[in-house]
């Protein structure tokens, strides 16, 4: 093996029933710097990285790492090994501590066979000043927001002192300020000669920090090159195998008349006093820091939380929301953040997750002829890769994964979407994809709420956006004034929104 690499992966064929996810794909990767993986979802850039650390061994091909070839038959033999993964999608042990979620199967014990609670927690606070954290190792993982536990994951990954860490969307909850001590994380560990292959779909991100860059696309290897070689447009070309122009299709759809009321809502500390209406056909964005309460808000309008204050008012009639179940039977209906933890039921097929909120619909027995059919309309319309509507769920790549959640809630016939972080994790084809499908359900009269944490998105998709700090709300942007600086000014507020009638 040349010296130059610290990785090889040659050849590297990976098969699962009715799906070759993984069609003879090279990876070669340098000691001490950032390798990024790009592809759409289903590009087979997650399964490559779980065929190198033993979740899901190849089928063909050879792994040579440090000069061995190598065949993990577990993660735990990739971790004494010297490689470590973040994954996208968190597997946290909630009821738990930080410090027992971050030592997990390796705990230090005293007398042989007793877990030495008082050195795990003096490890973990080390841990966390070496790498400028602010964390209680003390604190129930449950109870933290998802931004903090990806950072107690990127903790647990640099403990174990690897020679490669593998980053899968490590930023996708994070603030901006989360962002940079990330990246000062990367730096530091690039000083000590590791090396960090990174996943992601944010362009200034992976040109901020990317070395090299390999393109994936449908299971197969594309291309390789230096960062400074490539352009985003065509890093999106090789990506894609098209050029996407419009990330952003907003057209200009005709404002209706009010259908959602909120008038002084609250949700214990999480949400505080927060009016806004919500019109047919219009997008009405969602913006703010981590923190801001905005999940908490429209969870409360979907009775996931208990209203402790305000009142809901559609079509002009005030509503009683206790359950998700009863903003269902009012037509309202919510894409969750959460893809894993409240989306998704992982061993279930693509049908039964499709028609899960509308198996009313179906009738006893359940009619699974139309319920086949209903399934393949959605799948067809939303253009999700699948072998087969009866293939489990947890098959598909990310992006896939949301699109068959779209077709859960688009199959309920609803007046109001609620949208939250709806391409968080997905490539530029499919965000492109869910955003025009999003503008084309604002055309039909369908109002949406659309939370995003990225800027440009939630600027470039809404017509109004409704901004918030730390539960309040601290003001509504038209679109004619729409700024990052505008915006992030208002997300860091403290001064609650004042309409002008009251000022």
């Amino acid at each position: 093996m040349s010296q130059e690499y610290i990785l090889e992966m040659t050849d590297i064929v990976k098969e699962f029933p009715g799906v070759r996810a993984l069609k003879g794909v090279q990876l070669k990767v340098r000691p001490g710097t950032v390798h990024t993986l790009m592809g759409e979802n289903g590009a087979g850039k997650s399964t490559l990285m779980k065929c190198l650390i033993g979740i899901h061994p190849p089928t063909s091909g050879s792994i040579v790492f440090e000069g061995k070839e190598i065949h993990f038959k577990t993660t735990l033999e990739a971790l004494n090994s010297g490689i470590s993964m973040i994954h996208q999608e968190l597997s946290p042990v909630p009821e738990r501590s930080v410090a027992e979620n971050l030592w997990l199967g390796r705990v230090p014990l005293k007398n042989g066979f007793m877990v030495d609670h008082k050195k795990m927690r003096e490890d973990s606070i080390a841990l966390f000043q070496k790498l400028g954290l602010e964390v209680d190792p003390d604190a129930k993982m449950g109870d933290l927001s998802v931004a903090k536990m990806q950072m107690v994951e990127i903790a647990k990954a640099v403990s174990y002192d690897s020679k490669i860490v593998i980053m899968d969307e490590p930023t996708s909850a994070l603030t901006d300020a989360e962002v940079e001590h990330l990246f000062r994380i990367i730096a530091e560990l690039k000083e000590k000669n590791v090396a960090i292959i990174y996943i992601s779909h944010k362009m200034d991100e992976i040109f901020r920090i990317s070395d090299d860059i390999t393109i994936y696309r449908d299971g197969e290897y594309i291309a390789t090159d230096r960062a400074e070689n490539l352009t985003q447009d065509k890093l999106i070309t090789l990506m894609v195998g098209r050029e996407v122009t419009d990330m952003f299709p907003k057209v200009e759809c005709p404002i209706g008349d009010t259908i959602l009321k909120v008038e002084h809502l609250s949700s214990g500390r999480a949400v505080k006093d927060v009016s806004f209406e919500l019109h047919r056909g219009e997008i009405l964005g969602f913006a703010g820091l981590v923190g801001a309460g905005r999940t908490e808000t429209v969870e409360t309008i979907f009775g996931m939380r208990s209203k402790t204050g305000g009142k809901i008012y559609k079509d002009g009639q005030e509503l009683d929301i206790k359950s998700p179940e009863q903003a269902i039977a009012h037509k309202i209906a919510l894409l969750t953040e959460d893809r894993r933890g409240n989306g998704i039921v992982g061993l279930l097929s693509i049908k039964e997750n499709t028609v899960l909120a509308s198996l009313k619909k179906y009738g006893f027995p359940l009619n699974d002829k139309k319920m086949s059919a209903d399934t393949d309309e959605y799948v067809k319309k939303l253009n999700t890769k699948t072998p087969s509507i009866m293939t489990p769920i947890q098959n598909l790549s990310g992006g896939n994964q949301q699109k068959v959640l779209v077709g859960r809630w688009l199959l309920t016939d609803p007046d109001i979407l609620i949208v939250d972080e709806p391409t968080r994790g997905i490539d530029v084809g499919a965000k492109a994809e869910i955003h025009s499908l999003i503008t084309r359900l604002a055309g039909e009269g369908k109002a949406i709420i659309m939370i995003s944490s990225e800027l440009p998105e939630v600027m470039g998709m809404s017509d109004r956006i409704v901004v918030m700090h730390e539960g309040l709300m601290t003001a509504v942007v038209d679109r004619k004034d729409f700024s990052s600086e505008l915006i992030l000014k208002y997300a860091t507020s403290e001064e609650p929104y004042r309409p002008a009638a009251e000022n």
